[in-house]
């Protein structure tokens, strides 16, 4: 008798979160990753400059406006937007790959990136949303993180009005007022969605050979 896990193929998952800034999303990612090591941040492609310690094709894959237009034109990108004047977005080759090779990614973009996705890759995405457990607890998490000014808290206060009612266009939805709980409910549909039974691409041949040992 063995008790070995089988090894069934299945289709990778793109496995992405949103929240207005403050709400824990970057360090909900960061969590996971460090939990993790079957899922990857994926890396956008930029026209910014990189900042000190950025390493290209790890944090970001910098290119010039000139390259990027000419991505977005050819329909290399899977989505792409203009923030503050520099433009970014998802490679679509190499998602693409991880997904047929059943690698998960994920992503940290806001609702307006996912709603590109959710056009391009729907059977494959996955879509959390993150709040915070209150407003007054996003302002003292943005006033403790920024050491902002008040106008600037103020103008990050109306943003978050606006991202957060685009929640319903998700998944799931955590309300994150403990990190470490929400990192857990974060893994657990992770898990969850790994075992989706149209993601198993190799279940059929599974069960068939299953079943011949039992005739």
């Amino acid at each position: 008798m063995t008790s070995e896990n089988p090894k069934i193929e299945r289709r990778g998952l793109l496995l992405v979160l949103s929240s207005p800034s403050g709400a824990g999303k970057t360090s909900l990612s960061r969590a996971l990753l460090d939990a993790d090591p079957h899922i990857a941040l994926s890396v956008s492609v930029t026209t910014r400059k990189p900042r000190p310690g950025e390493v290209d094709g790890r944090d970001y894959i910098f290119v010039d406006e000139k390259t990027f237009k000419s991505m977005a034109e050819s329909d290399q990108l899977l989505e792409w937007a203009t923030v503050f004047g520099n433009s970014y977005g998802t490679p679509r080759a190499p998602i693409q790959q991880a997904v047929a090779e059943g690698r998960d990614v994920l992503f940290d973009i806001d609702w307006q990136g996912t709603q590109q996705l959710s056009e391009r890759t729907a059977g494959d995405l996955v879509r959390v949303f993150v709040l915070p457990p209150s407003g007054e607890a996003l302002e003292q998490r943005l006033r403790t993180r920024a050491q902002d000014p008040d106008e600037v808290v103020a103008k990050r206060m109306a943003e978050a009005s606006s991202e957060i009612s685009h929640w319903a266009e998700y998944d799931y939805v955590i309300v994150n007022a403990d990190l470490e709980e929400s990192s857990a409910a974060l893994r657990a549909i992770l898990a969850a969605e790994r075992l989706r039974r149209e993601r198993m691409t190799g279940l059929s041949a599974f069960v068939r050979g299953l079943q011949s040992t039992l005739t």
